[in-house]
């Protein structure tokens, strides 16, 4: 009987655990929702600010948040993954390698305004790329990598060694057992750590800052060596800097990014799913 009842007892403070972590995030985007849903309309979606960014659209801020997130893929996912299979399938276990783990792990710390002084000074000012696209997505990339290269490492690891051991005995190279094998039973895993990556990346604002986005730019970019306006620096503009802003125009871009991550999440989830349904263990 005693072990019943504390087997109770421990249900219930795992409970009272899982509802203390979930309840604060979902009365934070009750709240939102409920103070930002009137700002929502065709107008605030389509239109480009105007009158101080007090009144019209958030449209060029949508659009820089999503050119952004396509620049970082673009940029981190090729060298995360590439990254991830050489530590994973070709490197030895030597003291470079743990190293070269160790400071992938320590780099996933280092807080964003760092990531943003770098990408300052190497993109902006060195390699001369301006205030730009181009220094923007490449800063946001460096951000994500140690994110994506820790968890599609461990996604590789997690394939069992026998289909590298089948792959080999029928005459594939190691190349063809890694693409062809290991690679496709390995990508939920690798989206996880992609999915991971851009949707902190879609949410900072200090790196944009000192290398991307603009505080008034009502119009699209023309090239990837244009600024932009972006979504997480938009909000903090139109709360922080520009007074008498209307609480629900504020609230309601905050809104649009919490549903764009939480779109993004949904669509990627969706692809690992189906990934994981064709996984043979």
């Amino acid at each position: 009987m005693n072990r019943f009842l504390e087997q109770r007892v421990g249900f219930a403070m795992l409970s009272l655990a899982a509802l203390a972590v979930v309840a604060p995030i979902l009365l934070v985007i009750g709240a939102i929702v409920v103070r930002g849903i009137g700002a929502i309309n065709w107008e605030f979606l389509t239109a480009v600010p105007r009158s101080g960014m007090k009144a019209g659209g958030i449209f060029p801020a949508i659009v820089g948040t999503l050119v952004l997130i396509l620049g970082t893929s673009l940029a981190a996912i090729p060298i995360g993954v590439g990254g991830a299979i050489y530590l994973s399938e070709y490197a030895r276990d030597t003291w470079l390698t743990r190293a070269i783990r160790l400071a992938i792990v320590n780099l996933a710390g280092i807080p964003s305004v760092v990531y943003g002084l770098f990408g300052l000074g190497l993109f902006v000012l060195f390699l001369q790329f301006g205030t730009s696209i181009v220094a923007g997505s490449l800063t946001l990339a460096i951000m994500t990598l140690p994110v994506i290269i820790s968890t599609a490492e461990e996604a590789l690891r997690a394939v069992p060694t026998e289909f590298r051991t089948v792959s080999a005995s029928l005459g594939g190279t190691r190349w063809q057992g890694i693409r062809r094998v290991v690679l496709p039973q390995a990508l939920p895993g690798i989206i996880t750590g992609v999915i991971l990556g851009l949707l902190r990346a879609a949410g900072e604002t200090a790196p944009i800052l000192f290398t991307v986005a603009a505080f008034f730019l009502p119009r699209l970019p023309q090239s990837a060596f244009d600024q932009t306006m972006a979504l997480p620096y938009h909000l903090y503009v139109i709360s922080t800097q520009v007074p008498g802003m209307p609480p629900q125009i504020q609230y309601g871009t905050a809104l649009v990014l919490l549903a764009l991550v939480l779109s993004l999440n949904v669509i990627a989830t969706m692809i690992r799913s189906s990934f994981r349904r064709r996984r043979q263990w």
